[in-house]
């Protein structure tokens, strides 16, 4: 069962809800907040992108003192270098961390599991054998796809080298952080890539025509019609998918498919709340000008989190 689990990870690793068949290869950051960006109708966005959509949801729990108290330790876990305010960059690191935090919950799901000997890394070795130790003593036999069970080994080991940066088989969290999740790093961009055309490519010519497009998103059955969605995928195919024109995407296209580029919704969030919240324009938030916001910011929605930040130091 494990092996299963970790293999359908590895085909969609980031895919963490149920999406329409044709957004499957394609990701995107997760958004900071379920709420449309209108403070004329309240802050809820603002709310939700400083603490993260679930500690936002406990907020009303706090009395005044305590949301104070707990505001405190907040903005000084936020204030990395010390100095008594909050600039841009320490608030937009914080908002990215919170926006991160599905990847980081996941990373710790695993991490326990895959470091055996607890000296804080995950070698190669380590995963392999913990991930596939079984049916590797007895290669595969007991396997009913046993050769897709040795791709899936190749795999695994070619994406791990890439996650390990220093190359000397053993992973950092750093490092397995990208090997679980290699869409959220610019140096995995190429696996990601390599993966989605392994994935589709099925004459293995290490490109995507139209009908392996298609067929990974759509296969009629028993006469089933062919969805309205389905005839839009290859019009998007042939009109904005394959940029050269040439019948075909090849990794450069694929590229700009799965992992379009976006808006740093974070770094904006960063800027509008400074705009909002520092009184005296110098460009950053002092503890004041932020307890001066309350009805902004709603400190009860911020400290809420100053209970996690007490259980949890790695945040």
């Amino acid at each position: 069962m494990q092996l299963l689990i970790l293999g359908t990870l590895a085909l969609f690793v980031g895919v963490t809800v149920a999406v329409p068949a044709q957004e499957k290869r394609v990701h995107h950051k997760p958004d900071l907040s379920d709420h449309v960006h209108d403070d004329a109708h309240g802050y809820q966005y603002d709310h939700e992108a400083f603490l993260g959509k679930e500690e936002a949801k406990t907020f009303d729990q706090l009395s005044p003192e305590e949301s104070k108290e707990r505001l405190g330790k907040i903005v000084d876990r936020i204030d990395t270098d010390k100095d008594g305010f909050i600039s841009h960059a320490e608030l937009h690191h914080w908002i990215k961390h919170r926006q991160r935090r599905y990847i980081e919950e996941n990373v710790d799901k695993h991490w326990k599991e895959y470091d055996q000997n607890k000296d804080g890394k995950i070698g190669w070795i380590e995963y392999k054998n913990t991930t596939y130790g079984y049916y590797m003593d007895v290669e595969f036999d007991d396997v009913e796809d046993k050769s897709s069970y040795k791709a899936m080994l190749t795999r695994d080991e070619r994406r791990f080298k890439s996650a390990d940066r220093d190359g000397d088989g053993v992973a950092t969290r750093e490092e397995f952080t990208a090997f679980l999740h290699p869409e959220e790093f610019d140096h995995m961009r190429d696996i990601v890539i390599q993966e989605t055309i392994e994935d589709i490519d099925k004459n293995g010519d290490g490109k995507i025509d139209l009908q392996e497009y298609i067929g990974d998103m759509f296969n009629a059955e028993n006469g089933e019609n062919e969805p309205d969605w389905v005839t839009t995928e290859k019009k998007h195919f042939s009109e904005f998918r394959d940029m050269n024109k040439d019948g075909f995407l090849d990794a450069s296209e694929v590229s700009h498919w799965i992992l379009p580029g976006e808006v740093d919704h974070a770094d904006n969030e960063a800027r509008h709340l400074i705009h909002e919240t520092d009184k005296d324009n110098d460009g950053r938030l002092s503890i004041s000008e932020i307890m001066d916001k309350m009805d902004f910011i709603k400190v009860s929605t911020i400290t809420d989190y100053g209970t996690l930040v007490e259980d949890h130091d790695e945040l």
